[in-house]
């Protein structure tokens, strides 16, 4: 019998196992799809590779306790190849163009450049990404200084200042029109502007890089490491129920018939999924508060795949365009982003690149798509087609000189995210946080049972690798001090 079995083999599966086997323990895990990652998918259309997970990696300065973990998980360390891109993203107004770039004093000066009448704003944004920094482990001139209780102490009303504002609601106090796109226009209006200094101090920190090879390049190293150490992966196994006696979970059953004996058992999935579906108990209290919070909401996003027919781009990282008005209700949004992928050149044939648009999506507007597609699939490949269009007609309505070096090569929606995650909306991260929201984990164990343990990013908003990696090795860090053990 194995000692833990594993449902899901995303970065919060793989992770249980990877420190499972770390701690002796025996562990199997079961993913539905035909092969393990979970949110770390890409595939191939028509030569070029299509990766919407991997843009910007926490954990990717040494000094922090993240790499640590990483390198743990065989997904950075000897051999792996990190990218600092040059920008992560950038906003343009009237002619004028800002970047977030690598060197932070170098934004504030832009900053200035673009707007002086906004400097009071400007300075006291840029002295909270130093302290955002020094939190974290990371200012100063190599990136690896933290911050003393003297000046954390300082700084708590500074810091208080942003935990009361949402990203849109701090851009409103820049006069400039560029400046507020700026703040903005990265992770939308509603994201609380916490999130947004968290964004700005990894990045310029040397603490969001890209490792080489992308999504599948990380997925592939985290089963590798898996399996070296002894690990079970079976794939194409969807769970459809945990059997359980009283406080026991007996055994997990798969669609195809199999069933999986276990002393423990980790569920990684949605947990709209897991209670009153694969398992017959209630959403504990904690979780069931993150999906009625109205401080918090779920999100997906629509997008578009184009082989560029110019290797070298005409921007770098992501760039976020304002969407006219009468586009908006073609795209369904007022903010697309366009993101390029020259860094990788295995991703597209010689020559070419390959350049990805994306629009968010809210709840509703996800599931229409999900039921679009399970209602109506003519329909649902019109609307994707008729989204297509509109992002190549924006692409090249802001660059012309592309009109004649796009060529679509896919389309995917929440519909596609919701199959690769088994998310109810399509969700490739966990809950959004508007202002005034300290997020925090939910506990792992699942109170009523011996032996029932959650793992995955649902378990502390906004999810994403770091935390949905972190949550695996919880949750056998719980199971290591139940048996009073000395956990790796």
């Amino acid at each position: 019998m194995t000692d833990i079995v594993i449902i899901g083999g995303g970065v919060a599966g793989l992770s249980a196992g990877i420190y499972a086997r770390m701690n002796g323990y025996s562990a199997a895990v079961y993913e539905m799809a035909a092969s393990a990652g979970g949110n770390l998918c890409s595939w191939e259309r028509e030569g070029c590779v299509i990766d919407n997970c991997v843009h910007w990696l926490t954990g990717t300065n040494k000094a922090t306790p993240t790499y640590k973990m990483w390198e743990e998980l065989g997904v950075l360390g000897e051999g792996v190849e990190i990218i600092q891109p040059e920008t992560l993203y950038t906003c343009e107004y009237g002619g004028w163009r800002l970047s977030l770039g690598r060197d932070l004093d170098r934004l504030r000066c832009d900053m200035l450049s673009v707007s002086p009448p906004d400097s009071r704003e400007t300075e006291r944004f840029i002295r909270a990404v130093k302290v955002m920094q020094g939190i974290t482990g990371i200012a100063g001139k190599d990136h690896d200084r933290g911050i003393s209780k003297a000046r954390l102490l300082a700084a708590v009303p500074l810091l208080g200042r942003y935990y009361r504002m949402t990203a849109g609601e701090l851009a409103m106090r820049f006069r400039h029109p560029l400046l507020r796109r700026f703040i903005a226009g990265l992770l939308t209006e509603r994201f609380g502007s916490v999130a947004l200094l968290e964004v700005f101090s990894c990045f310029t920190g040397c603490d969001g890089d890209l490792p080489r090879g992308g999504s599948a390049g990380m997925a592939a190293r985290m089963t590798a490491r898996f399996r070296e150490l002894g690990g079970e992966l079976f794939t194409g196994m969807k769970a459809v129920r945990l059997d359980r006696g009283g406080r026991k979970i007996s055994a997990a059953v798969f669609e195809d018939g199999t069933v999986a004996e276990g002393k423990r058992f980790i569920v990684t999935a949605d947990p709209e999924r897991v209670f009153g579906g694969l398992v017959d108990l209630p959403m504990p209290r904690r979780l069931d508060v993150l999906y009625t919070d109205p401080r918090l909401a779920r999100f997906s996003s629509v997008h578009c795949a184009f082989s560029c027919a110019a290797f070298d781009p005409p921007f770098r990282g992501d760039l976020i365009i304002t969407v006219p008005k009468d586009m908006r209700q073609k795209l369904g949004g007022c903010r697309m982003v366009a993101r390029e992928f020259s860094h990788e050149p295995s991703f597209a044939p010689p020559g070419r690149t390959v350049i990805q648009t994306m629009l968010f999506t809210d709840e509703e507007t996800s599931k229409g798509y999900i039921g679009l597609k399970n209602d109506d699939p003519d329909g649902y490949a019109e609307k994707k087609e008729r989204f297509s269009a509109a992002a190549k007609e924006l692409l090249t309505r802001r660059f012309p000189f592309l009109a004649d070096k796009l060529t679509l090569i896919d389309v995917w929606t929440p519909a596609t995210y919701r199959r690769y995650t088994g998310a109810e909306i399509g969700s490739y991260m966990s809950f959004a946080f508007t202002s005034g929201y300290i997020p925090r984990p939910v506990k792992c164990r699942v109170r009523g049972t011996d032996n029932l343990y959650l793992a995955g990013q649902w378990l502390q908003p906004p999810g994403g690798l770091p935390i949905a990696a972190e949550s695996g090795r919880r949750a056998i860090r719980e199971i290591v001090r139940q048996d009073k053990r000395t956990s790796r």
